[in-house]
């Protein structure tokens, strides 16, 4: 039987690095961190290693179309498929930042929205019967959601919306945030909320898409939120720790064989929540 590997994006710090040392312990595997920069990624092996834990590590770039198609082709080369795929890889500027916002929309909807989906374009096919996906979301983006327009959120929750269409949707954002009409357009005045939305409604196409074109496979997909976590990204005064924020999409991440739920779900604190 071939070796199980699992594959984790964003991975050299912060909750990535938090679910490669949760997933070395628990998983059955091989388990990969990754990142952009490989000398970051070296040291966050070696520090793991110190702990008596053994990743391997493949460079990963999300926003590199061809990094992203040269990591699928090794792990289609040299296991035959993956096992356990965690987009984990996201950005967010500082509150004070004085980016001006159209900016900040497309940069921030960039890594998190459309280079999630570039890695869901390539990697899903390499997703093997009892697979798990877990996309790394965000309560902002329920939040978010709420503040949208009623149009927007019936969209956003419908059984209905296309992958095309939320694509649509996204790019729409940006446009309009660069105008300074996102508002007017009923959306809120968050764009790293706007990109979790998509990474949510993103998990819930995928699952559906999964279970008709492959509905034997048993192959799960669902987007999480860590909760507050002190990395660089939220307050050095966030409640929680990495590995603390770790637990939900490691959680996903091992549901055990024959699971069928939950699928396409929004989950945090290892519960389904209302989207």
């Amino acid at each position: 039987m071939s070796t199980k590997v699992a594959v984790v994006s964003g991975s050299n710090k912060g909750i990535g690095l938090a679910i490669i040392r949760a997933l070395c312990k628990q998983f059955k595997g091989d388990v990969y961190l990754t990142s952009r920069d490989v000398g970051r990624g070296e040291e966050a092996v070696k520090a793991l290693n110190s702990e008596g834990l053994k990743p391997k590590f493949h460079q990963l770039d999300i926003n590199d179309l061809n990094s992203i198609k040269t990591a699928a082709a090794y792990f289609k080369e040299k296991y035959g498929g993956v096992d356990i795929l965690i987009n984990n890889a996201g950005i967010a500027f500082k509150a004070s930042d004085p980016t001006p916002f159209g900016v900040q929309a497309e940069v921030i909807l960039k890594t998190n929205f459309f280079a999630t989906r570039d890695m869901s374009t390539h990697f899903l096919p390499l997703i093997r019967a009892g697979g798990r996906v877990v996309n790394v979301s965000s309560m902002v983006g329920a939040s978010g959601l709420k503040q949208c327009s009623p149009e927007l959120q019936q969209r956003f929750r419908s059984e209905d919306i296309t992958e095309d269409e939320l694509v649509v949707l996204m790019q729409r954002f940006v446009s309009e945030a660069k105008k300074g009409e996102h508002i007017q357009r009923g959306w809120p005045d968050m764009a790293y909320a706007v990109s979790k939305i998509g990474v949510t409604v993103l998990s819930m196409i995928h699952a559906r898409r999964l279970s008709k074109e492959r509905p034997n496979d048993g192959v799960l997909v669902n987007a999480c939120c860590p909760g507050w976590v002190r990395t660089d990204i939220a307050a050095p005064g966030a409640p929680k720790s990495p590995d603390e924020g770790a637990i939900t999409p490691v959680y996903l991440a091992l549901l055990p064989p024959g699971a069928v739920e939950p699928n396409g779900k929004y989950v945090s604190d290892k519960e389904v929540q209302p989207w």
